[in-house]
């Protein structure tokens, strides 16, 4: 096939409502990481709460949006995708309003009101339930509104399109932060993400099923739950690899307030944060090129090994830019498992359950979030703040990326399943 005829087959295999669906998740990631990238310092600085209710929060925001991605596909494909991404984008502009304004004067009744932590609390749930609607609203789209002789561009283009969003997201926060303040940037997220409300409901339709596919029934989605419930082998690997996740998301919620607190109070950490998504954009397919021939398992131990040492960088140096040069090693170990991690879970998944595996696989996402945001918390407060000792926080964090690493390794060699011995 020519180039000429193969750029043909991509301009033409694709249906507008995959378009406006993955340009959508582009402003839909640019708010969220927008949001995340200043969260725990608008909490600690902003709203005054010590470092470990922020910490906590922080975790509790990222946990709540991919704990219920295991339930979104499930509700998204009931409501059909055009609903439920209207209500999506619509539940997204009100949380980030919300929290925007949570310092506002005009809201002081309703601080007054109710206790600021559970305020708060509520306020941050409610990103999640439009996030846990988006993502599987938009990779459906995706599925069905693709040829299938271009459908791998297509996952191309969603996976593209959802790192120049978490990437530029950093980025609007990172000049906020130099020009403005994070009420500001709240706003400017939840106009993004209302903007996106009328671009669905004017340009989006429902894309057709392929085939006689149906809609799986309440009971068999519950059934479907169950069935994974009760593997107790994928369930102890996913319970595992939540120790990777509690390692990362220390990018997002440590690393900020330890900087501001013990590099440089000045430092404009939102526009620091956009390091791993660049890295992840520019290496992601030289790297998946160079380990391509690797057991998917033994990619998935070495990418949490590489993302576990990285914060020895800032222990040896601790500055700025070797922050910057921690989250790069992250990155790369980001992009050594993650691609491969996916791909484990898919090939371990029944025909008929491949979409309530993949939800699952979102579980040590969300659960490491809740836990890397309460283990934070402590870390900053007694070796930061009680022992004034803050290089031990990285000493924490390694410790439970190398114990991941060791039980990883473990579970390979007694206890991974044998139906997935290929991958």
């Amino acid at each position: 096939m020519t180039f000429s005829e193969r750029f043909h087959e991509i301009r033409t295999g694709f249906e507008r409502p995959f378009w406006v669906a993955n340009i959508s998740e582009l402003f839909e990631r640019l708010s969220y990481y927008a949001v995340f990238a200043v969260l725990a310092r608008y909490l600690h600085e902003g709203l005054h709460f010590n470092v470990e209710q922020a910490s906590s929060l922080t975790g509790m925001f990222g946990g709540w949006v991919w704990f219920l991605a295991v339930v979104g596909g499930a509700v998204a494909d009931r409501l059909g995708f055009r609903r439920a991404l209207s209500l999506a984008y619509l539940i997204l502009s009100t949380a980030y309003f919300l929290l925007g304004s949570l310092s506002a004067s005009w809201f002081a009744p309703v601080r007054n009101a109710v206790p600021l932590v559970p305020l708060v609390a509520f306020v941050l749930i409610l990103p999640a339930l439009g996030v846990a609607l988006v993502k599987p609203s938009v990779v459906g789209t995706t599925a069905r509104a693709s040829q299938e002789n271009v459908r791998s561009v297509g996952y191309s283009i969603y996976y593209t399109l959802v790192n120049v969003g978490s990437t530029l997201g950093p980025l609007i926060a990172g000049w906020e932060q130099d020009h403005g303040s994070p009420e500001i940037l709240f706003r400017i997220a939840a106009l993004s993400v209302f903007l996106m409300l009328f671009v669905v409901l004017i340009f989006f339709k429902e894309p057709s099923r392929a085939g006689n596919g149906q809609t799986a029934s309440l009971a068999q989605v519950g059934h479907n739950f169950l069935t994974v419930l009760s593997n107790p082998r994928f369930m102890l690997f996913l319970l595992i690899f939540t120790g990777y996740w509690i390692v990362f998301w220390q990018e997002f919620i440590a690393l900020p307030l330890y900087i501001t607190a013990y590099i440089d109070p000045n430092a404009n950490t939102a526009r620091i944060l956009a390091t791993d998504p660049i890295v992840v954009i520019c290496f992601t397919m030289l790297i998946g090129f160079l380990t391509k021939r690797m057991h998917a398992f033994h990619a998935i131990v070495l990418g949490t090994l590489i993302s576990s040492l990285a914060w020895i960088l800032l222990i040896v140096h601790p500055s700025v830019w070797m922050a910057v040069a921690t989250l790069v090693a992250v990155a790369i170990g980001e992009i050594v498992q993650a691609p491969r991690y996916y791909d484990y879970i898919s090939r371990l998944a029944p025909a008929d359950q491949q979409g309530t595996y993949m939800g699952f696989a979102f579980l040590p996402l969300g659960i490491g979030s809740f836990i890397a945001g309460k283990f934070s918390g402590w870390l900053m407060h007694h070796f930061g703040e009680e022992l004034h000792q803050p290089k031990m926080v990285w000493w924490g964090v390694i410790a439970v990326g190398l114990v991941t690493t060791l039980l990883l390794w473990i579970y390979d060699r007694v206890l991974r399943l044998p139906a997935d011995q290929r991958t």
